[in-house]
């Protein structure tokens, strides 16, 4: 088993996005998501600036070979902004078409309506999206790393070169706190309570 760590450089809710009971990785970190394997763990913190608090953790328990996969079976996950923020930052964003090309729905990574090509290049070189049914998403109230984790803290990329020690302090730290959605994401208005979804 590998733990990947990185930084979250937007914590809005999209990429991760942790709700409706599953944590996903379906755009962003196309390196991670091209090479990472089932069982492994994800750790994302928060930027140096902010204290490298710990975001998000899961473990990958379902690797979907397809964007196409992904949009048939997660419909609550496709943006909707008719609806409450929960649903506007779905990231189910890639529709399969006939020609078995992707349309890039209106969402956190396009231009309104228009496609946003760049992003939608970068996303779809991740080829597969990530699962997790065992995560603990802090959002804005993400906890500080102990000392003997110090070492997962990164700066542009990630990491995954971890001693089995250091592994082994990850899950003890993370097994201690609790699973699911536990705040909203740091860049949420606080008017909106739909994150709290899971917790009702």
């Amino acid at each position: 088993m590998k733990l990947y760590s990185y930084i979250v450089a937007i914590d809005s809710g999209f990429a991760p996005n942790p709700f409706f009971g599953y944590c996903t990785l379906a755009c962003c970190k196309p390196a991670i998501r091209r090479t990472i394997d089932e069982g492994d763990w994800i750790v994302g913190l928060s930027p140096k600036a902010k204290g490298n608090k710990v975001i998000y953790a899961m473990q990958v328990d379902e690797i979907l070979k397809s964007y196409s996969e992904y949009y048939k079976r997660f419909e609550n996950k496709r943006p909707d902004y008719t609806k409450d923020k929960v649903y506007e930052r779905g990231d189910n964003i890639y529709m399969p078409l006939d020609d078995g090309k992707y349309q890039q729905l209106r969402s956190q990574h396009s231009n309104g309506e228009q496609e946003n090509l760049g992003v939608k290049e970068w996303d779809l070189g991740g080829v597969r999206v990530l699962v997790g049914r065992t995560f603990h998403y802090f959002g804005a109230s993400g906890p500080e790393l102990p000392e003997s984790l110090s070492g997962l803290k990164v700066g542009r990329g990630h990491r995954n070169a971890f001693s089995p020690e250091t592994i082994n302090y990850f899950l003890e730290f993370i097994a201690a706190k609790p699973q699911g959605v536990n705040c909203h994401p740091t860049k949420w208005p606080v008017t909106d309570n739909s994150w709290k979804q899971e917790k009702e």
